[in-house]
């Protein structure tokens, strides 16, 4: 079992409040992401769960059992860093046992447990070898092995793979992966990069300013953002968002145009009305009740692979973003004006935040 609650938890440095009483359950054999621009708390989050941090108010339970006043050691919880943090002089065997030692486990068993160890994440032949002889993904398989070899019940992981390069943080990923399948440990793990979450997650936790955003499956935060914050982070390029005022007969008037739409509850009257880039479409034909036609005048078009990256802007100045197949590129020529369509059911209702 690995279960994890968070009760109220909360963690200040001084005046500054770095996690604001937070709620969290954490299922058994999850793999749960934690997610958030820089500062926002989500390394101290799992600081606090491994012990490495001193809660200021609130409790932390694995299984049931309160775990907020116990050492890291005595909490069956094993860490990856993001430098790694492995011993310089110690072989890749020892790095691996170092954990099984320390709890006086007898050297034929450890030899037995590393050896498995090595063998499945591909560290055979380099047993024998130092850390400063290996490259970034070894130093990271060595790193996951140690904490593995001790089978915890929650495996913590903390931005592990932002020293890779971008096709080696591909291979890793898929190799955490099939690791907590095959394992079955509940593991948590951080990340600022969105990409990695929607890809590895069961669930996404999103934190900002010490506080939880939206919980949910990574379709649940793509599709179903709860607020602006989620709505703005998630997705690239980002949400466009237009202002608007909402009338007495549901419809929202924005600098574009107006549509009915239906109004989430405490909208408030001034919201600001949000629609993915993928969901603006190039349409000549005639437009229906549900949507909003209008022309723009294309301001730059980037090429990302198989899609392009489409900057529009509307007459009222509103600036819009879509993205389109590559194919369609020649459709899209910087300084023409074309027409675009906004449909009712694909935008997002925000109560509008002043300064």
């Amino acid at each position: 079992m690995g279960q994890v609650t968070f009760k109220n938890l909360s963690k200040s440095f001084g005046p500054a409040n770095i996690i604001d009483g937070i709620n969290l359950e954490i299922r058994n054999s999850e793999f749960l992401v934690l997610l958030g621009p820089s500062g926002c708390g989500k390394s101290t989050t799992l600081r606090l769960l491994a012990g490495l941090e001193t809660v200021s108010s609130g409790k932390i339970l694995i299984d049931g059992k309160d775990v907020t006043e116990l050492e890291p050691r005595e909490r069956d919880i094993a860490m990856v860093f993001q430098n790694y943090a492995l011993y310089p002089t110690m072989t890749v065997a020892q790095n691996i046992g170092f954990g099984l030692k320390a709890k006086k486990t007898p050297p034929k068993l450890i030899k037995e447990k590393v050896n498995d160890i090595a063998e499945l994440l591909g560290l055979t032949h380099l047993l024998n070898r130092k850390p400063n002889s290996l490259s970034g993904g070894q130093q990271q398989r060595v790193a996951i092995g140690r904490a593995i070899v001790r089978k915890p019940k929650v495996f913590l992981f903390d931005e592990p793979l932002s020293n890779l390069d971008a096709n080696l943080r591909l291979e890793m990923r898929a190799e955490i992966m099939k690791l907590h399948r095959e394992l079955g440990a509940t593991t948590i793990f951080v990340t600022h990069d969105q990409e990695e979450a929607m890809a590895m997650a069961d669930r996404i936790v999103i934190m900002d300013n010490g506080l939880i955003e939206q919980v949910g499956t990574p379709t649940e935060i793509y599709f179903q953002p709860k607020t602006r914050m989620v709505a703005g982070f998630i997705g690239n390029p980002s949400m466009n968002f237009i202002e608007g005022q909402i009338s007495k007969n549901c419809e929202i008037s924005m600098a574009i145009g107006r549509i009915k739409v239906n109004i989430p509850p405490n909208s408030g009257k001034d919201v600001e009305v949000g629609i993915r880039p993928e969901k603006i479409k190039l349409d000549e034909r005639k437009s229906k009740p549900t949507e909003i036609k209008v022309k723009v005048l294309v301001t730059n078009v980037e090429l990302l692979g198989p899609r392009a990256v489409v900057k529009m802007q509307h007459e009222s100045g509103q600036q819009l973003t879509s993205v389109v197949d590559h194919n369609e590129m020649d459709k899209y020529r910087v300084g023409t004006k074309i027409s675009v369509s906004l449909a009712s059911q694909a935008l997002h209702i925000f109560p509008r935040i002043r300064d």
